[in-house]
């Protein structure tokens, strides 16, 4: 109370207001100002604003009603491209050993994987009837040598008959010149010579009959003793042996015809052979001395080195593939003839096509089409003709230029003359763990 009446009689006193009433005043006052601006505000914004969200919906619904594509460049393949294809190993050389003689099996001193070397003894044959043979043969040279020595005895018994047949006639023939004897006892002397010079004549002919005998024999004697000497079967080259089919006690025949079953098979599997068959668009980048690389599920992650020898030089018309075979070492045995390999080569283009995603295209009744993007975004399906499918990506043979923008994902909303909006495809980013993630 005291000190409402000390203002009281202060206001009267100064003719002034009390200084709390005037602050007072002046929030009032600064609350009708602010709320004044705000009304300026909310009247000149709000009408903007709401255009702008209206003119963002209808950007909206006009980008809603363009499609979105995705769309990347054609790009020129790497000139150096590396291609895998199937391939068979084998043994540089692999042969049967059939027996040259006939007989039982006496000995076996080899099995299946033992590794022989060159001459080495495989077997041994028990031929009694190659013995007999080899007896008969002796006697039969032993009886062309006795007829060869008849044939020179009777030829020197018909040269001596000769010679006095000669004798013989000369004399006759001066006693009938001389008229002591007649012209008739003359012509029986000079043929009675005649007749000795055809017998010493026949008997030269005899011995060289019995010779050529003699040579018959021996050479049949010789056939029979070589074939005696094949009794003993040798390795004809270092390998392993990778057929048995005899054992001791098998009777085996001599020959290699269809009927006779071979004894041993060998290979030399130091140096391989690989036959890989080449598709058509590649043969002509494979030529001999070409390095390559062969590998086996058995060593995954290892490759062998490996050259090309020679190719067929022809292509097969049934799957219009070269085959090229391929000489690789094998030092250590590793590998081994039968495998299934894969075989890697390294070719370098002289004029690499076009590549493009492997979803770029689609194939209609005309053949496959890609969809490009062109000036005012606008679409324009092209026929193209495409090459080798890498998976990811296909060649382009014809049909694209270089940098042209493909679409890669072709819908049905994608057609001829249709305005799209092109997107570039999201970059890969790469995860913690260091691998690339989409």
């Amino acid at each position: 109370m005291k000190k409402l009446e000390t203002e009281a009689n202060y206001d009267r006193a100064d003719g002034c207001e009390p200084p709390n009433r005037r602050g007072r005043k002046g929030v009032f006052l600064a609350l009708v100002t602010v709320a004044f601006l705000g009304l300026l505000f909310g009247l000149g914004y709000l009408p903007r604003a709401a255009r702008s969200r209206q003119l963002a919906a209808e950007a909206r619904g006009q980008q809603q009603q363009v499609p979105s594509v995705t769309v990347v460049p054609a790009r020129e393949a790497p000139a150096e491209i590396n291609i895998s294809l199937p391939g068979t190993i084998q043994a540089e050389i692999e042969t049967p050993i059939f027996a040259r003689a006939d007989g039982y099996i006496k000995r076996r001193l080899v099995d299946i994987g033992d590794r022989v070397s060159s001459g080495q003894l495989l077997a041994e044959i028990d031929s009694p009837e190659l013995e007999q043979q080899i007896r008969e043969a002796e006697a039969s040279l032993r009886r062309a040598e006795s007829a060869f020595r008849q044939a020179q005895a009777a030829h020197q018994q018909a040269l001596a008959n000769l010679s006095l047949a000669e004798v013989t006639a000369k004399r006759w023939q001066v006693l009938v010149e001389k008229g002591v004897l007649s012209q008739q006892d003359g012509d029986e002397k000079r043929a009675a010579y005649e007749a000795r010079r055809a017998d010493a004549a026949a008997a030269e002919a005899n011995v060289q009959a019995a010779r050529d005998n003699i040579l018959a024999a021996e050479a049949t004697l010789q056939r029979l003793r070589e074939l005696q000497s094949f009794r003993q079967v040798r390795a004809p080259f270092a390998g392993v042996i990778t057929t048995r089919n005899v054992d001791v006690g098998t009777l085996v025949s001599a020959g290699s015809a269809s009927s006779l079953r071979e004894m041993f098979r060998m290979a030399q599997i130091q140096m391989l052979r690989v036959f890989v068959s080449v598709p058509q668009s590649e043969a002509p980048h494979i030529r001999a001395g070409l390095p390559c690389s062969v590998e086996v599920e058995e060593y995954r992650g290892r490759r062998f080195p490996g050259r090309v020898s020679r190719t067929s030089n022809s292509l097969d018309p049934q799957s219009r593939t070269l085959l090229t075979e391929i000489r690789m070492p094998n030092p250590a045995g590793l590998l081994l003839p039968g495998m299934y390999a894969t075989v890697h080569f390294r070719l370098r283009r002289e004029s690499p096509p076009l590549v493009i995603p492997a979803g770029a295209f689609r194939n209609t009744s005309k053949g496959p089409i890609v969809a490009t993007v062109g000036e005012g975004a606008r679409v324009h399906l092209m026929p193209v003709k495409l090459g080798r499918d890498y998976g990811a990506e296909i060649e382009v043979l014809e049909g694209l230029k270089p940098g042209q923008r493909v679409i890669t994902n072709l819908t049905d909303e994608v057609a001829e003359g249709v305005r799209v909006r092109p997107v570039s495809p999201p970059k890969p980013t790469v995860a913690k763990g260091g691998g690339p993630t989409q």
